[in-house]
């Protein structure tokens, strides 16, 4: 007899006189109900076990989180809360579980807590709903792209190359750090490293990506990025995933279509395919809303926010119209934002734009037309000389989370642009080529996955929705 899923069990509605199930003991109470669960679904199944059969010693190892295998008659439920049980006729433990050191012990645990935890915390029910959500946005994701005829690739990890032109990435050497060998200059000589130059982890595949669209047309690239910002906010991860999807001959306006699709089809999805995960962290996060003050509770549920999403066109609006709105507004004028808007060129904050999202235009938002000097050197220059065209997507709740833009495709101007803060015409040669051989409008844009997963599950903290979180500090499990 093969061994079934308690998400399998669970929608059957009919009587089978044999089945066998096996999973984690949340409860076991009166030495006679088990809740058991196997992470294949947010619901446990009750096991209802006669007691009288079985020793006691056995019994006695039936504790939280001991791993069980069971083997009984699926029938209708004589209790309440679920359609089924399973009558027990045969139990086994796998493996035992120390009721006095156990720390995921059936009672509510912080986050913290939990973080300490993190290689047992989706034994919680919130956590394996964050993890089955975070499964199922990746699988949308790459059903998404193949459904729409885009190659997927894999960018390097290990780079020569910063596409950002943060500086802030991980260096990867294999010299001897106690005494590396030193050039003329007095300085590290790189050219008796590994690769024979710096390298760094990356912190995004977009050039990369870029040069395979100029080949294969539709690309992207879903994996990890790094960034060495010794930040240590709710939002900020050493470690995470993005997703850049880059697409030649598409323009600014194809670009804010095909993201727009794209985040709808991908949330649309969990919609569809995890109501039960979605509805249990929904419910949590309005019992967690009833704690707090009137002013700082979300005007929006959980689900309410995901169908906001689907259910409303992204209005487009330019950088120039959205800084008079904002320097317009109540909350500007009378100085509740904190960061007040007075001159063009401001880089906008995320209480701006969830003002324009939630309070103004009452749907979410593509920012356009971006100045020049806030955006990255690789994106397209108007004609006006002072802005690029770049685009954002503004989120409720969130602000921005997609950014992207189309591609300088003009070899002069991007020599220029680069030339403007010093990246070396050496440094991104083979990238200069792609404007020297065949040159076209190309674009793109990237999603911090992360960031995807805190929006779809209500989550507030980047930590909370990635396995084990990488932050300054703390590279544990």
């Amino acid at each position: 007899m093969q061994s079934r899923t308690v998400s399998e069990l669970l929608t059957q509605e009919i009587i089978i006189p044999e089945v066998e199930v096996k999973g984690w003991v949340k409860t076991f109470r009166a030495n006679r109900f088990i809740a058991l669960n196997d992470g294949s679904t947010l619901s446990n199944i009750q096991c209802v076990v006669d007691f009288e059969n079985y020793d006691e010693a056995l019994l006695k190892r039936v504790t939280t989180g001991a791993a069980i295998h069971v083997k009984g008659e699926l029938v209708e439920s004589q209790g309440k809360g679920q359609k089924v049980e399973i009558q027990v006729k045969e139990l086994t433990v796998l493996g035992d579980s120390d009721p006095e050191s156990y720390p995921i012990q059936p009672k509510k645990h912080s986050f913290e807590f939990l973080r300490e935890h993190a290689h047992l915390r989706t034994r919680t029910s919130t956590f394996s709903a964050v993890m089955r959500l975070r499964s199922a946005l990746s699988f949308a994701i790459h059903k998404y792209f193949n459904d729409n005829g885009f190659y997927y690739m894999h960018a390097p990890i290990i780079t020569g190359s910063d596409a950002e032109g943060a500086g802030e990435m991980f260096q990867v050497t294999n010299l001897d750090l106690k005494n590396p060998p030193i050039n003329e200059e007095g300085s590290i000589d790189y050219s008796k490293d590994f690769f024979g130059k710096e390298t760094n982890l990356t912190v995004s595949g977009q050039l990369e990506a870029e040069t395979y669209a100029m080949s294969l047309g539709k690309v992207y690239t879903f994996g990890p990025t790094f960034r060495a910002e010794n930040s240590n906010t709710s939002r900020h991860l050493a470690e995470f995933w993005m997703i850049e999807p880059e697409v030649a001959f598409m323009d600014l306006a194809g670009n804010m279509d095909l993201a727009e699709d794209f985040m709808k089809s991908v949330i649309k999805y969990i919609l569809d395919n995890n109501r039960e995960d979605l509805e249990f962290l929904d419910k949590r996060l309005q019992d967690e809303d009833k704690t707090k003050p009137q002013d700082e509770r979300s005007s929006m549920t959980l689900i309410e926010k995901l169908n906001f999403v689907t259910d409303n066109h992204f209005k487009r609006v330019s950088y120039t119209e959205a800084i008079d709105i904002l320097r317009n507004s109540k909350p500007n004028k009378k100085k509740k934002f904190k960061y007040l808007i007075e001159d063009w060129g401001t880089d906008l904050q995320s209480e701006h734009e969830r003002f324009l999202v939630e309070r103004y235009f009452k749907c979410p938002v593509i920012l356009f037309d971006y100045p020049a000097n806030i955006k990255a050197f690789y994106m397209r220059l108007n004609d006006d000389g002072k802005t690029v065209r770049a685009m954002d997507i503004l989120f409720p709740g969130i602000g921005e989370i997609v950014g992207g833009a189309q591609r300088e495709e003009r070899l002069d101007v991007l020599k220029q642009k680069m030339a403007a803060i010093n990246i070396p015409e050496e440094d991104l040669w083979w990238y200069l080529d792609l404007r020297k051989y065949g040159t076209a409008v190309h674009s793109g844009f990237g999603l911090g996955f992360e960031r995807l997963v805190m929006f779809a599950t209500g989550m507030s903290n980047i930590r909370d929705v990635i396995p084990f979180p990488r932050t300054p500090q703390n590279a544990e499990f």
